[in-house]
Order: C-alpha cells, then sequence, then structure tokens
C-alpha cells in the first residue's frame, strides 16, 4: 500500500509580514507601538520586507511561524526532517498506533521505476506486514496488549513506512531549511516535500520567500567540488515555482 505526499499549511502567524515589519522597524524607530503598527498596516511592507530579507537582517523574521501537516513521507525522510532543532514536531506513533491494517509505504522512484525491482520491493513489504501482524498477534496472546505490544512490534517496520507528521518553524529557520533542503544535492524525497512546503509559505508571505530556495538562487553555489553543476536549471524551475505558487 503506498502513500504520496501532501503538505497542508495549517496555521501561521496573523499577518505574518506585517508582524515582521513591525518588529524590525521597532528596532529603528523612537515612535511607540500603537504609532508603529498604524504605519505599517497603512503602506504596503513588501519592499521592506526584501530588503530585510537582503540585507541579512533577519531576526524580526522569527516573530512569523508557520505550521505545516505532512503526510505521505517516510519515516527515512522524518530522520532527516527533525534534524532541523530550530522547530516543533508532532509525529503519528508507531507505539500508540497499531499497523495491523497495512502500514503505508514510500517506493523509492529508483525502485519503482523498474518492475522487476518494484515487485520484489512491494513483496518484501508484504513480508514485513506479515511478521509485524503475526508479532502483534503472538505478544498478544501472551497477555502484552495495545502500545505494550505494538512498541515492541514496530522494531520491524522499515525506514519505507509512511508517516504523518505537524512540523512547526519560524520564517528563519524556514529561510534555512529551504536553503538545504530544496538543493538538488538533498535527498529526493525531503527535497520534494521542501518544494511543497515552500509554494504553501510563497502563498503566505511572498515578501518573506521571495527568494527562498536553494543557495545557488541568490549567488554561486557553495558547494564546490559537489555541485550539481545545473545552477539555470534550478533558477528556471524556481521561477516557474514563483509563478505556481502566486
Amino acid at each position: 500500500m503506498e502513500s504520496r505526499l501532501k503538505v497542508v499549511m495549517l496555521a501561521h502567524t496573523p499577518n505574518p509580514e506585517e508582524t515582521v515589519s513591525a518588529a524590525a522597524k521597532l528596532c529603528y524607530s523612537a515612535s511607540d507601538v500603537e504609532s508603529i503598527k498604524k504605519a505599517v498596516y497603512e503602506k504596503d511592507q513588501h519592499p521592506f520586507i526584501e530588503k530585510l530579507v537582503d540585507m541579512g537582517h533577519l531576526s524580526p523574521i522569527e516573530h512569523a511561524s508557520f505550521t505545516f501537516a505532512i503526510e505521505g513521507i517516510s519515516r527515512a525522510c522524518s530522520h532527516q526532517l527533525v534534524r532541523h532543532r530550530l522547530a516543533s514536531y508532532s509525529q503519528q506513533s508507531q507505539r500508540y498506533v497499531g499497523m495491523e491494517e497495512g502500514f503505508g509505504y514510500i517506493v523509492p522512484p529508483s525502485i519503482g521505476d523498474d518492475p522487476a525491482l518494484r515487485e520484489r520491493f512491494e513483496f518484501f513489504m508484504e513480508g514485513i506486514q506479515q511478521f509485524y501482524n503475526d508479532l502483534v498477534f503472538d505478544l498478544k496472546a501472551r497477555g502484552i496488549e495495545g502500545e505494550a505490544a505494538y512498541e515492541d512490534a514496530r522494531f520491524v517496520l522499515p525506514n519505507a513506512a509512511e508517516t504523518k507528521i505537524i512540523v512547526t518553524m519560524n520564517a528563519r529557520e524556514l529561510l534555512h531549511f529551504f536553503t538545504q533542503r530544496c538543493c538538488r544535492r538533498a535527498q529526493w524525497e525531503i527535497r520534494a516535500m521542501a518544494v511543497e512546503m515552500l509554494k504553501e509559505a510563497k502563498k503566505t508571505a511572498p515578501a518573506i520567500f521571495n527568494d527562498a530556495g536553494p543557495a545557488c538562487l541568490r549567488g554561486p553555489c557553495p558547494e564546490g567540488a559537489y555541485s550539481c553543476g545545473k545552477a539555470e536549471d534550478v533558477r528556471a524551475f524556481f521561477n516557474d515555482l514563483h509563478w505556481i505558487a502566486t
């Protein structure tokens, strides 16, 4: 049973760009908060936000946060995601959620595109499912129920197993995340997820995420000898993404 990637923006700071603008202007203004708030809401803040990002004055951007619900990714992908430590995560538990009815799994394209490999891969997943179910059955027969059974049976579940996760990041951490994970050198699954998250972020706060994406969008590739060598293709893709997102 396969799963498909789905990314939904669940919530975000109300008026994220105005909030960021107010925080930034407070740093440079002797005005009171109400005056700053009034000035921010009476004028388009798009140019100011873009200038803020270009200057690298990113601490005010931390005041805007974004929450995504993500499903249809593998445990291999979520293990990479949670390495981004300046974030909050809530992940579907394999300890509390039984998988007897069938765990979803992700088939890598390199395997899915090869009929023979795909058949073997799916056969192996079916075997894992059967062994998992047998373990749960045998544990329950010994009086080990619920989470006590699931927490041990889950040891046989693969990295391919589908998971669901909710993640909250502030805008500054998201910019860093997109730089790292939208890069062509990032693993294919987390890159696909990051691109979907970026589409949602651009819709919500286009000024903040105007130039978001891999580092080669904003200058030379930092990967040196490990560069993919396709910066022009990458720029073309993210230029198209801008129109898709808006």
